[in-house]
């Protein structure tokens, strides 16, 4: 290419520190290529005060980004993978993506080392309806408030004493050398992570065949397929913002485990199934997953939380 690579990032510290891996794992194929990183913010972005489960569509902080690939304005898009919703736009694809980081949730508090310690009645912070319904699975007694902003803002609001206690992605916290502030890595087991965390996915035009293929090159196949069976269950059971469901998809020796859980948004009730496939079978497996836990949360769970 003549002119540089377009790479569409939101304008967060977190996320122009994931489109700088991508086009590092870009140039690392090819010395003669160069880049040019287009920061914006997205809807999400520029609303912080209103609660995500408020937002009346999905692709809060992709729409933008996918706008400028379909106007040719930007060549790819670099997104967290758990912000994308399972349907893509007509004529965009995700040809790859990076190898997937830890998917665990993270315990972020000043004051108390686990959930466990926290004592009743105290205010946990998060803008997560699924982190939300499953705190309030483990603990009903603890009081949970909307938590909104980037990492940064949401580390200051704890420092302010907002809430004693917030969850964050394990994944974005390295990515930014703030593991420090971790307290606790919590174990999927206890919280089932969202459907995609710790992916990093890169976006294109479909029919730019010469994209598709140079982002191939430094794409992972093992967490391609982990989320392919993912995105199939999310897909199924369409699930917004608003609905909290968890999903988690590991691939060893070629055996695929998908577990999921869809809760109701106060979390009294939870959903919970697994099921085993070979990893030529992941969209199958996850098209069988949504709909088992459909079937079992019934429409009224899914449409209200």
């Amino acid at each position: 290419m003549t002119r540089p690579i377009r790479i569409g990032t939101r304008a967060s510290k977190l996320a122009r520190a994931q489109a700088q891996m991508v086009q590092a794992a870009l140039a690392a194929t090819d010395p003669n290529l160069s880049f040019e990183l287009v920061a914006m913010t997205t809807a999400g972005d520029r609303d912080v005060h209103k609660k995500l489960t408020d937002w009346g569509y999905k692709g809060l902080f992709t729409k933008e980004l996918e706008d400028l690939l379909l106007t040719g304005e930007i060549d790819l898009a670099v997104h967290s993978m758990k912000d994308m919703p399972s349907v893509l736009p007509d004529g965009l694809v995700i040809a790859g993506m990076l190898p997937r980081a830890d998917v665990r949730d993270a315990w972020i508090s000043t004051q108390y080392a686990t959930l466990r310690d926290v004592p009743s009645g105290a205010t946990i912070g998060t803008s997560s309806a699924r982190r939300a319904a499953q705190v309030l699975h483990l603990r009903p007694d603890v009081t949970v408030i909307d938590f909104r902003g980037n990492v940064e803002t949401r580390l200051r609001k704890l420092d302010e004493g907002v809430a004693v206690a917030t969850f964050l992605a394990a994944a974005g916290l390295n990515r930014l050398g703030l593991h420090a502030h971790i307290r606790e890595t919590i174990a999927p087991e206890s919280m089932l992570p969202a459907v995609a965390q710790g992916a990093i996915g890169m976006e294109c035009r479909a029919e730019r065949t010469e994209m598709v293929e140079l982002i191939s090159r430094i794409s992972h196949a093992p967490t391609m397929t982990c989320l392919a069976a993912e995105r199939a269950f999310l897909e199924v059971l369409d699930g917004s913002c608003r609905t909290p469901i968890a999903g988690l998809a590991t691939l060893d020796h070629g055996q695929l485990t998908l577990r999921g859980e869809v809760l109701s948004l106060d979390g009294k009730i939870r959903h919970f199934h697994e099921m085993h496939g070979t990893e030529t079978e992941a969209t199958t497996l996850g098209v069988a997953l949504g709909n088992h836990l459909r079937t079992l949360a019934g429409e009224a769970l899914l449409t209200h939380g």
